[in-house]
């Protein structure tokens, strides 16, 4: 049985929760153009809209994808302070990247689809309020 409040609580309320390798075309797009710390990569994130990223999740994900050669990583001691790790896109990267955004392309193809239907099935055709209106005057 579902919770009718739940149910009816406000866009704003509810989190989303991206599935757990929807953050890697966000990473790798994020290393397309400049080489960056993770804090950076993190803060990039949240501009894109994950809001409940885990800073040590993040960084075991960079460590998976410099594993899977998409990602490569060098310290930078260029800085006062300890040697920072700095992350840059591989050309396998790159592919993987292209890879992600065909796929994405056509995800985002379903949901229209999918979105287009939902709001025809909640919403009345203009022609018939119309109809309506005339009747009732």
């Amino acid at each position: 049985m579902t919770n009718h409040s739940k149910d009816s609580s406000s866009k704003s309320e509810q989190t989303f929760q991206a599935p757990k390798n929807f953050i890697v075309p966000f990473i790798l797009l994020s290393l397309r153009d400049i080489n960056c710390h993770g804090y950076k990569i993190l803060q990039q994130l949240m501009d894109f809209g994950f809001s409940t990223i885990d800073q040590g999740n993040l960084y075991r994900m960079l460590r998976q994808l410099e594993k899977d050669t998409l990602v490569k990583s060098e310290w930078d001691t260029s800085e006062a302070g300890p040697a920072k790790r700095i992350y840059s896109l591989t050309e396998a990267g790159e592919q993987y990247l292209k890879t992600c955004v065909y796929s994405l392309e056509h995800y985002q193809s379903i949901l229209d689809q999918f979105f287009s239907v939902y709001t025809n099935m909640f919403t009345f055709p203009q022609h018939s309020k119309k109809k309506d209106e005339e009747k009732e005057n």
